[in-house]
């Protein structure tokens, strides 16, 4: 991503495996430490505030990581920065001197934006309590949004690979459950439902 990378010797780098038995080992650790194990890769005292908003099934997710933040509105400040509205997403200005340019002309330094749409809530809902609670109830989730019935046929022929793999359940109820190993690839279950990503069918690895 920066041309100082450019510098390191990739042969010298742990492969996947070698990363996922390190990011296992450093959580074990922190579990015998007595840290609560949040989502993917958040960690937290038992009494802090986050472990207990998981507990309660109201921890948050946005795309700062994992929050008890319950705003429906986060304003970004500040170069690069994205802001999330009801409405959608902005970003300001990448560049610095944009940026600033923009501010002290007294305008807003809104480079881009993207509204989303009465879908993008439902699926934003799906995947933010997937990674949160490594579970979500479909069958609310459709109610709560009002969509059609048939609306998650095609995320679910998508997940047969990850239940046949037993890294997740798809209960009689209607909760997606993600079990075991499949916390390590949560990621890849909730992105059978994101329908801006393209799906090769090989996502495994990637999300390691």
């Amino acid at each position: 991503m920066k041309p100082h990378q450019a510098l390191i010797d990739e042969a010298r780098l742990p492969s996947g495996l070698e990363r996922l038995h390190q990011s296992e080992s450093a959580a074990e650790r922190l579990a015998e430490a007595g840290y609560v194990r949040i989502g993917l890769d958040h960690f937290a005292r038992a009494d802090d505030d986050m472990a207990l908003a998981l507990s309660a099934g109201t921890l948050r997710r946005n795309f700062q990581g994992y929050t008890t933040d319950q705003a429906g509105t986060l304003l970004g400040v500040g170069a690069s920065s994205i802001g999330r509205l009801p409405q959608g997403f902005a970003q300001n200005a990448k560049a610095e001197v944009a940026w600033r340019a923009a501010v002290e002309a007294g305008r807003l330094p809104v480079a881009r934006g993207v509204a989303v749409s009465a879908e993008d809530r439902l699926i934003g809902e799906v995947i933010e309590r997937l990674m949160c609670d490594l579970e979500v109830d479909l069958e609310v989730v459709r109610l709560h949004h009002q969509a059609d019935p048939g609306v998650f046929d095609s995320a679910l022929l998508n997940l047969a690979t990850f239940i046949h793999d037993g890294l997740a359940v798809l209960g009689d109820d209607g909760v997606l459950r993600v079990i075991g190993d499949g916390r390590l690839l949560v990621r890849s279950v909730a992105a059978v439902f994101d329908a801006y990503l393209d799906s090769d069918g090989k996502r495994h690895a990637k999300a390691i």
